[in-house]
């Protein structure tokens, strides 16, 4: 335990920080995780604005230097492509790239 005046509010000042530091990781945590479980839902508009809630939080978080520059625009990065990827793929798009890529396949065997 802290003997000296300086030392205890030196404690004090570090549980205050401690606090506020676990409360917004907590809440970038749970915006993240809502962000995924709509995309799991399938809920393109609802997703898209809880990735702007998310953005805002990891700017936020970065700007207090409680996560690094890089570490939130990693986050944000791969929120964004989970959120464009799965939510705005249609089954069409997946079934026009397999027969095309079957087409290439055949006109490179012609070629030889």
């Amino acid at each position: 335990m802290p003997i000296t005046k300086s030392a205890k509010k030196a404690l004090r000042q570090s549980k205050k920080r401690q606090e506020r530091n676990v409360r917004i990781k907590n809440r970038i945590k749970s915006i993240t995780r809502l962000v995924n479980d709509l995309v799991k839902e399938g809920k393109k508009k609802e997703a898209e604005e809880a990735l702007q809630k998310a953005y805002s939080a990891l700017d936020k978080a970065s700007k207090k230097k409680l996560i690094k520059k890089n570490t939130a625009g990693r986050r944000k990065a791969r929120l964004a492509r989970t959120v464009h990827s799965k939510v705005e793929k249609a089954p069409v798009e997946k079934t026009v790239k397999k027969v095309a890529k079957k087409e290439t396949k055949k006109t490179a065997a012609k070629k030889k």
